[in-house]
């Protein structure tokens, strides 16, 4: 066997075992949103907590042991740092809390998107090539966000939902190509 078949062999065995690893952990994490929504939820918001008290750690070792930094840098590095300390250290111990709080902001975040969203698609419309698509995606986005303004602790709720769905049937997508993938690029 030549070493270019084996190197081509070798690329698609990694080809194969990383579509099928992503496939696997996308199907866990979608059936873990559609079984348990509320506690998966919680658990992305325990992970974003975990990594505020990191980056909080972070900058605070930046303010505090840069040489090379300005003393009104440092003092802003380590105040930056104590506030994602203290910020992560009352979401994990209010995670009910907090996941509700991180769902509305998401809500709220997503519905202004949408409407500027809309908004930038009808600025656009002079360079579009096909003007009736370019207003009716401005129109659905801008009706969107507004309707998830309204309520964006339901619309979370239902990207949420809409996630988990998609994470099972692309991981299961994944894993078939996992199996059957020949290396045909």
């Amino acid at each position: 066997m030549s070493t270019a078949s084996e190197a081509e062999k070798s690329a698609v065995n990694g080809i194969r075992t990383a579509l099928g690893i992503g496939g696997v952990l996308a199907l866990i994490v979608g059936i873990l949103i559609l079984v348990w929504p509320g506690k998966t939820f919680a658990v992305v918001t325990a992970i974003i907590a975990i990594y505020a008290i990191a980056a909080g750690l972070v900058y605070a070792g930046l303010g505090i042991f840069s040489k090379t930094k300005g003393g009104w840098a440092r003092v802003g590095h380590i105040v930056l740092g104590v506030l994602f300390i203290i910020a992560g250290v009352i979401a994990l111990f209010n995670l009910t809390a907090s996941s509700a709080y991180l769902l509305l902001f998401i809500g709220i975040l997503v519905g202004i998107l949408w409407i500027v969203e809309g908004i930038v698609a009808l600025s656009t419309l002079g360079d579009a090539a096909s003007k009736g698509w370019s207003i009716f995606f401005a129109i659905l986005s801008i009706i969107a966000g507004i309707i998830v303004l309204f309520s964006p602790v339901w619309g979370t709720i239902v990207l949420w939902w809409i996630l988990g769905i998609s994470l099972v049937v692309l991981g299961i997508i994944n894993i078939v190509r996992a199996f059957t993938f020949k290396g045909d690029l």
